[in-house]
């Protein structure tokens, strides 16, 4: 009874593993986790790649993406406006004031893309600088972001004390923004150093192609660095505290493709 009990109970142990890995599986198949493994694995290479990159390259990239989607933002808005009934006079010289303050989609689109891809541009260029985000930063990209919108939207005919005090209010709102971010535990994402290091470029994309990004950090734990994956044992994967099913799956990876098996006889 002992034996029989036994060899049941690592049967069902057995069962157990197979349908963890089955469901492993299944879940790759799934095309909307497919895409976003997908997605997920381009917006990583392409953030190794700008982190290579140099100071002017990487600000003008990243000054143009952010300026696109200012742009769209604030064209979206401008469609958005309210239209007033025609029967209240005074709802409509309102409505005009108001239009004539802000303006139509393709001025708020203007306005917009010179806020957000000046901000970007500048806080990119301070963070490579200064090696951290911090209030120092988010300060002078708003002054920056706060002068650029007082020039598209005022021109140079505009008076300089209205730039510098744009300018000025831009930077008191994101001081202000910065601290309260930090007084309600929002803050942590600033000063941190980039999560995407290039010492696990690969095996970050074979964990996200695998559905198994959540153990990037035990191999980061492990030093399993991107060398390391031809030489990747099993013993290796359970020192860093990763269970059976995700150990046979990287394994298997490994095993079949040809960049990484290809390096073992090396």
């Amino acid at each position: 009874m002992g034996v029989g009990g036994g060899e049941g109970e690592q049967r069902r142990s057995n069962d157990g593993e197979m349908m963890a890995i089955s469901s492993l599986f299944n879940d790759q198949q799934n095309p909307i986790q497919q895409l976003q493994v997908k997605f997920k694995e381009v917006e990583v290479g392409f953030k190794t790649w700008l982190s290579k990159q140099s100071i002017p390259v990487e600000a003008a990239v990243v000054s143009t993406m952010s300026g696109v989607q200012g742009a769209f933002i604030g064209g979206l808005m401008g469609t958005l406006s309210p239209e007033m009934p025609q029967t209240d006079p005074q709802a409509m010289a309102s409505m005009k004031q108001a239009q004539a303050l802000v303006g139509g989609p393709w001025v708020q689109a203007r306005n917009f893309a010179a806020i957000t891809g000046v901000n970007a541009g500048i806080a990119c260029v301070m963070k490579r600088i200064r090696g951290k985000e911090d209030l120092e930063s988010a300060v002078v990209a708003a002054l920056g972001s706060g002068f650029a919108y007082s020039l598209v939207s005022q021109g140079l005919q505009g008076q300089p004390i209205n730039a510098i005090t744009t300018a000025a209010g831009f930077a008191v709102f994101q001081g202000i923004f910065f601290k309260a971010s930090y007084h309600f535990g929002l803050g942590e994402r600033f000063s941190k150093p980039s999560p995407e290091d290039p010492f696990y470029t690969r095996s970050r994309t074979m964990l996200l192609k695998l559905g198994l990004q959540k153990y990037e950090k035990n191999f980061k734990k492990g030093l399993l660095t991107d060398p390391t994956l031809p030489l990747l044992t099993d013993s290796a994967l359970r020192d860093v505290s990763i269970p059976p099913g995700p150990r046979l799956l990287i394994l298997d990876h490994i095993q079949r493709d040809p960049e990484i098996n290809g390096k073992r006889g090396k």
